[in-house]
């Protein structure tokens, strides 16, 4: 069969990748095109439109490039239409491809959505869109299936896919020695993998190196972004830079102080305290502000519905505020474990490993019957 898949980020090319090995694995001549990256490439995709083309965040941004994206977007339905597939498969990225589904649907295409736009969160009557436009929705956390449910829409459950990254991942032996870091203990910076959020992130967060001096601060840098953007800090503050080895820099670190996103939820995962930092434009931040419908930003705190992390964001996201829980948990052995006592009750609640292989196998499934 024919399978049409759309990733418009880092993230989503991870999980795209382990969703294409369970598709294969259920469907062994399956011809692959996607919107990703070498990720998904590398599990058997073709590559039409690469990830790092359309890193657009926030309301303002997104009308900067609007004339891009749109753009982008009528190459697409030309091309699901010279494809002709017998599914597409939508990953997060929900302002393209909601459009995206309208289109397939209307088109006469079936539609999956794996990982569902987060309508819980804000804009709720979305959910009826997804209802409308999509086929089958993939959701990969528990509270998901309720929300729904109140909609009229049953979805499938199948887990997290963080599980089977972090399950996969064995970590490098000997990550200091052959990524130069020496032995001071580690705290991981993790600004984001878009453009605009580095800029808006690191340099806040590297406002804490000399406020710790005990400690070595690193930062995990994508090398799909200019590496100007982090190289230029280093003749100001004594950093290292690890490039495409987050799980590995995190696998050696005390703490981390990370942009709120998928990056939050694998710190927790991979068991080291931290600090969700959140900054945006101003006038992204009124939007999202009036619109917004949950307590909390960070998945990990929206997984345990409570704060089990800080979260410091906008206007709280002052050198001074990141300094006093950013010694929370490094010095204060109170505060570093009950955020990882947190972190275990998110682990038990979130369940195993397997959600892309049970999620590709669902998919394969629904198209034969």
């Amino acid at each position: 069969m024919k399978y049409y898949i759309i990733a418009g980020e880092r993230s989503g090319d991870l999980h795209g990748s382990n969703l294409i090995k369970g598709i294969l694995k259920q469907d062994s001549s399956a011809e692959i095109r996607a919107w990703g990256g070498d990720m998904m490439q590398a599990a058997g995709a073709e590559i039409v439109k690469h990830y790092k083309d359309l890193a657009f965040m926030g309301f303002f941004e997104v009308l900067q490039n609007l004339p891009t994206i749109l753009g982008f977007l009528s190459f697409c339905k030309k091309d699901i239409l010279q494809f002709q597939p017998d599914v597409v498969i939508l990953i997060d990225y929900a302002g393209f491809n909601m459009r995206v589904a309208k289109f397939a649907k209307t088109n006469g295409f079936k539609t999956f959505y794996y990982i569902s736009p987060k309508v819980w969160a804000w804009n709720q009557s979305r959910a009826l869109n997804l209802k409308k436009f999509v086929d089958k929705l993939f959701v990969i956390f528990p509270f998901e299936k309720s929300f729904f449910k109140k909609y009229d829409y049953e979805v499938d459950y199948v887990g997290n896919p963080l599980f089977d990254a972090i399950a996969d991942f064995k970590p490098t032996e000997n990550f200091r020695k052959v990524a130069r870091l020496g032995q001071k203990p580690i705290i991981a910076l993790l600004p984001g993998s878009r453009k605009q959020e580095v800029e808006q992130m690191l340099a806040m967060m590297l406002s804490q190196v000399y406020e710790f001096p005990d400690y070595q601060f690193v930062v995990a840098a994508v090398s799909n972004l200019p590496r100007e953007l982090y190289t230029r800090w280093q003749s100001i503050f004594p950093i290292k830079i690890v490039y495409d080895d987050a799980y590995n820099l995190l696998s050696v670190a005390d703490a981390a102080l990370v942009t709120s996103g998928t990056a939050t939820l694998e710190t927790a995962l991979l068991n080291v305290p931290q600090v969700v930092c959140y900054r945006t434009s101003g006038i992204t931040y009124q939007i999202v502000k009036r619109l917004i419908r949950v307590p909390y930003i960070s998945l990990v705190n929206l997984i345990a519905e409570k704060k089990v992390v800080t979260e410091l964001i906008q206007n709280d996201l002052t050198k001074e505020k990141l300094q006093i829980e950013l010694s929370k948990i490094t010095l204060d052995a109170t505060g570093r474990n009950e955020q990882l006592e947190g972190y275990a009750a998110i682990r038990e609640k979130m369940g195993t490993k397997g959600a892309s292989e049970k999620a590709g196998s669902l998919m394969v499934n629904y198209l034969k019957n």
